[in-house]
């Protein structure tokens, strides 16, 4: 059985030929056109359309204008159609010419994008066919993309392409970077520059950085911290920042940039001093990362004139690598960096530099003073005569009072604290700390002719000394501010006392019924005596071992057994034994007799 489909649609020209290709339809068309010049219908040249035909119509594919000898004197039945099936050919036959037309292919179609320069489609093109074309490489048409965009002065993105393009081939790479160099736009490929798998020669890196240390020492910068230390030859690279540094020694960038390259040949020691000249922040990280500590041991100064917080908590958590003594050393000519570290270092043990803390004491009253009476409270260590000796020099009066007091010269402190800081509450504070009846007298002495000192101590006395002590001494007519409020004060705080004084007995009597209520019901329990009981006396067991006998015992609530017999004197109210001892007598409780 035959399929046969039948198409018709209709044309704007004439029809010189028909062939089929597939389902489609190759129709070699003439056409008259109406020319410009004259306005005189002419000849045009014959078309090699491919159509798809519908229902009742039909769907162009494409059209090619076909350049002929002598087409302007050409008629329709001029030209024929042939084809051979077998090898997809067409020939279009006039009278001066024969033209075969063939299907295009993917190499074809490539060799149209790269005639329109558009090589980034035939490259997307060979790769979509790659085991298709014949004629082209992959390569070769990314090499002639790269040059072509190089041409056109596009050198950022020929430099990114490169990538993809020449992938692993270290030969290509070279070339490219060479002819980079010739047009001066080494920079542009620097950043695309194979890193790992594959890695160029050692030259190739180099030749880059020089290229950026003539011209931009940031970007050299900015390669040397992105690119491994092994890419390139570490000590050509030195030596030729060093070279740039006798030009510009202070150039931050050039010298931060020679410390990182001194730390990937681990040459720490040089790496340390450039980063404690710059400041820099990793200084600290490079010190516990490559445990620099030993040659930070006269750079202590250095480190603490850049970050002492940082400085001290290094120092303090490595004490087994840097001694305390060594420390407090260098730090001799820096007291104030060395009252900062001294200072961490007792916050954190009051003991372990304890043989210091004479010399803190100095250090807290020259540079921290609100810390200085914290110290003289906290240290154990710290000798007190040195101590009360530099407070009087300095009249640092508060301190004098606590060191007064600490030694035991109470009253010394007192009177300071009335004549020197005139701050009544204060002495009472002290008196009240001390709780010595010498010195609530003295501070009475004191204040009696004071009114408002007066005033304080009525309001405040109340609970440690009887008001009517001072009440008496006040002269007749002294005024004295607030003295009514005082004494409703002193009155309440008594009648307070009173109250207070009562619940205390209330509940004692309560605790001490309770208790005796206890006692009782304890002592009326009865007392196991069995065979491995004693005589205390005689040693013997307390029971006989013939239970037919008679025998007298006498228990006492202490718990101590004796035969009646052993018993110095008849009838015993207390136990010997525990009487002795003073451990309060213990009554009999129990006599036992059979």
């Amino acid at each position: 059985t035959i399929l046969v489909n039948i198409f018709q649609f209709d044309t704007e020209f004439y029809i010189s030929g028909l062939a089929p290709l597939c389902d489609q339809l190759v129709i070699l068309s003439y056409v008259k056109e109406i020319s410009e010049k004259t306005e005189v219908e002419c000849c045009a040249r014959p078309r090699l359309d491919i159509v798809q035909p519908l229902p009742e119509s039909c769907e162009e594919i494409s059209s090619d204008a076909l350049t002929v000898r002598g087409f302007q004197e050409n008629e329709c039945r001029d030209y024929h159609l042939e084809y051979s099936e077998g090898e997809s050919l067409f020939y279009i036959i006039s009278p001066r010419d024969v033209v075969v037309a063939k299907e295009r292919d993917q190499d074809d179609h490539i060799d149209w994008l790269l005639e329109k320069k558009k090589y980034e489609e035939a490259l997307m093109a060979a790769e979509i066919s790659q085991k298709t074309i014949k004629k082209h490489k992959i390569l070769d048409i990314g090499l002639a993309y790269i040059n072509h965009l190089v041409e056109k002065g596009e050198y950022d993105l020929a430099a990114r392409k490169c990538q993809k393009i020449l992938g692993k081939n270290t030969e290509l790479w070279e070339f490219e970077v060479y002819k980079f160099k010739e047009i001066g736009q080494l920079k542009a490929i620097s950043r695309y520059l194979p890193r790992r798998d594959p890695v160029l020669k050692p030259l190739i890196y180099e030749m880059v950085l020089h290229e950026f240390l003539e011209s931009d020492y940031e970007g050299f910068a900015t390669l040397i911290k992105e690119w491994p230390g092994d890419l390139y030859n570490n000590t050509i690279i030195v030596q030729a920042v060093v070279d740039h540094l006798k030009k510009d020694p202070q150039n931050r960038t050039l010298l931060q940039t020679l410390a990182e390259l001194y730390t990937y040949d681990q040459r720490y020691g040089r790496a340390l001093e450039i980063y404690l000249t710059l400041r820099h922040k990793d200084v600290f990280q490079l010190i516990h990362k490559h445990n620099l500590f030993s040659s930070i041991r006269d750079k202590i100064v250095l480190l603490m004139d850049f970050d002492s917080e940082k400085a001290v908590d290094m120092l303090l958590d490595n004490e087994d690598k840097i001694s305390i003594d060594r420390v407090v050393e260098e730090l001799e000519n820096r007291p104030e960096l060395q009252h900062v570290y001294l200072h961490k270092l007792f916050k954190r043990d009051h003991h372990k530099g304890q043989r210091y803390h004479e010399k803190q004491i100095s250090l807290y009253a020259e540079y921290d003073r609100p810390n200085l009476l914290p110290f003289l409270r906290d240290s154990t260590h710290c000798p007190l005569e040195k101590a009360l000796e530099i407070c009087q020099q300095r009249n640092f009066v508060e301190e004098t009072v606590y060191l007064l007091s600490r030694m035991g010269n109470s009253r010394s402190a007192l009177k300071m604290i009335m004549e020197e800081l005139q701050d009544v509450d204060k002495a009472i504070e002290f008196a009240k700390e001390q709780d010595d009846g010498e010195l609530w007298e003295d501070l009475i002495l004191y204040s009696i002719d004071k009114p408002p000192f007066i005033t304080g101590l009525l309001n405040n006395i109340g609970t440690h000394v009887d008001p009517i002590l001072l009440i008496h001494r006040i002269k007749e007519g002294m005024e004295i501010p607030n003295l009514r409020d005082s004494l409703v004060k002193i009155l309440q705080d008594y009648n307070l006392q009173i109250l207070l004084r009562e619940g205390c007995k209330k509940i004692l009597v309560a605790d001490s019924l309770s208790l005796l209520k206890k006692m009782h019901r304890t002592q009326m329990k009865g007392v196991l005596v069995d065979e491995e009981n004693i005589c205390e006396s005689c040693l013997s067991p307390i029971l006989p071992s013939d239970a037919s006998k008679s025998f007298n015992v006498v228990v006492f609530h202490c718990r101590h057994m004796f035969h009646k017999e052993c018993l110095p004197v008849s009838p015993v109210q207390f136990c010997n034994i525990c009487s002795a001892k003073h451990r309060g007598p213990g009554s009999a409780i129990l006599e036992m007799k059979k």
